[in-house]
Order: C-alpha cells, then sequence, then structure tokens
C-alpha cells in the first residue's frame, strides 16, 4: 500500500522564517556592533561569540531538516551531530589561537 505524499510547504516555511530571522540578527548585529559586545570574551569577543553560536544554529537546522537527519535512527544521528560539533569546536579552537598569534605578531606591521 502506498503512503499519501503529505505536503511539507508549510514547514518549509517554517524553517525558511527562522532562518531568516537569525540571519537578520546576524547582520543587524555586523552592522549595528554594539559597543557593549566588543568587550573580549573568552578568546576573543562576545560579539564573535555570538556570530559563531548563531552560524552553528543554523547549520544545525539546516542538517536536521534538509538533511533529514530528524528520520533517522538516534545513534546514526548522534554519531554526526557529535562527529561535527568536535570538529567545528576543535577548528574554532584553532582559528583562535593562530588568529591571536597572527595578530599579536602583525599588528607592529599592518594597519588592521
Amino acid at each position: 500500500m502506498a503512503h499519501a505524499h503529505e505536503s511539507n510547504t508549510k514547514r518549509i516555511w517554517i524553517v525558511f522564517g527562522i532562518l531568516s530571522v537569525i540571519t537578520l540578527v546576524e547582520v543587524y548585529l555586523g552592522i549595528i556592533k554594539p559597543e557593549a559586545l566588543h568587550l573580549h570574551g573568552p578568546g576573543t569577543s562576545w560579539l564573535n561569540w555570538i556570530f559563531i553560536i548563531l552560524t552553528l544554529a543554523k547549520a544545525y537546522g539546516i542538517a536536521w531538516v534538509f538533511m533529514h537527519l530528524e528520520g533517522e535512527k538516534k545513534w546514526f544521528r548522534r554519531s554526526i551531530i557529535w562527529t561535527a560539533v568536535f570538529l567545528i569546536t576543535y577548528l574554532i579552537t584553532l582559528l583562535l589561537i593562530e588568529g591571536g598569534y597572527i595578530y599579536d605578531t602583525l599588528s607592529p606591521l599592518v594597519k588592521w
């Protein structure tokens, strides 16, 4: 017996709305750059941390909905998500460490 094809139009619009709101917040913060968020957080400013977190939230939502992770088995989902979380955390750590080193090294030579 064949399944009746159900429309996901409403769901796609909801996801589009959520991703649009997150993107608008990122663009707004990128344009305004509030002075209070330029305070130095762990490794970088709080504004950069907000950008990193919002970008990861969008990536997670896209993978969850459009890559159909929600329909996969629990441990398969976890293996994909946690591997990505560890890899992204590692890359962010390297970027913050090396970026700080390059900034400290080149700041006397280059006008940023």
